[in-house]
C-alpha cells in the first residue's frame, strides 16, 4: 500500500452536523407529514442537485409548480438552512487540526452548494485551515461520481494512490477508492483516530 501523503476531508457528517429535522421539526410538527415532505417533495436528490449547481431559485421554482401547496415550505428549506448545521463537531476538527499543525498535507471535498458552504466557512472559521477545498456546487460535479475526485487530485496536484479520504457516505468512499485512493469511512472521531493509527499516520 502506497504511502499516505494527502488526507481529503469531508465536510458535512464529518466536521460539521448536518440536519433538515432541526427547523423542519418546528415548521411541520407532525412527524408523518414530515417524513413525507422529505420524501416526496425536498427530497435528497432535489437537494444534490444544487449540490451540483443548481440554483435555490430554480430548484424551488421546480417544487413549487408540482407541489404549490407546500410552497412556503419549499422556501423554508434554504430559508432555515443554518439552522441545519447548529455545531461542529469539535472532536474531528481537533483531529483535521492536528494533522495540519503536524505537517499533513489537508484538503476538503464536499457536495455542498456554493452559497451554504460560503455561509458555513463564515461561521465556522477551521474549515479555512486545510490547503483547499473542491466544492461541488463550483464545478458541477459530485461525489461519487468519478470526474469530482479526478479534478481534486489534478486540483491539488495530488497523487491519487497516496490519497486518503475521510467521508460519512459508503458511496462516497467507495467512489474515491475506485478512482484510485483509499479511503476510510467516517462513523465518529474514535473509531477515525483508530484508522488513521492503524494507517501510521500521526498528529
Amino acid at each position: 500500500m502506497t504511502e499516505i501523503r494527502h488526507i481529503v476531508f469531508d465536510i458535512g457528517k464529518v466536521l460539521i452536523h448536518y440536519d433538515p429535522n432541526i427547523p423542519f421539526s418546528r415548521l411541520i410538527p407532525d412527524a408523518g407529514e414530515r417524513k413525507w415532505f422529505f420524501d416526496n417533495v425536498c427530497t435528497h436528490d432535489w437537494n444534490l442537485e444544487q449540490d451540483r449547481g443548481r440554483t435555490w431559485q430554480e430548484a424551488e421554482a421546480l417544487l413549487i409548480a408540482e407541489y404549490p401547496e407546500h410552497a412556503e415550505n419549499i422556501r423554508n428549506f434554504r430559508r432555515h438552512w443554518h439552522e441545519m448545521v447548529p455545531h461542529a463537531y469539535d472532536d474531528s476538527v481537533a483531529i483535521m487540526i492536528g494533522l495540519i499543525e503536524t505537517g499533513h498535507d489537508v484538503t476538503m471535498l464536499t457536495n455542498f452548494a456554493s452559497d451554504t458552504l460560503a455561509e458555513a466557512r463564515q461561521r465556522f472559521a477551521f474549515l479555512n485551515r486545510p490547503r483547499g477545498v473542491t466544492v461541488s456546487g463550483d464545478i458541477h460535479q459530485i461525489k461519487p461520481d468519478r470526474a469530482i475526485y479526478d479534478h481534486h487530485v489534478a486540483a491539488f496536484g495530488l497523487e491519487a494512490s497516496a490519497t486518503l479520504f475521510i467521508d460519512d457516505s459508503q458511496k462516497n468512499v467507495d467512489g474515491a477508492r475506485a478512482a484510485g485512493w483509499q479511503a476510510v469511512l467516517f462513523t465518529n472521531a474514535r473509531t477515525l483516530q483508530a484508522d488513521l493509527d492503524r494507517l501510521g499516520i500521526k498528529a
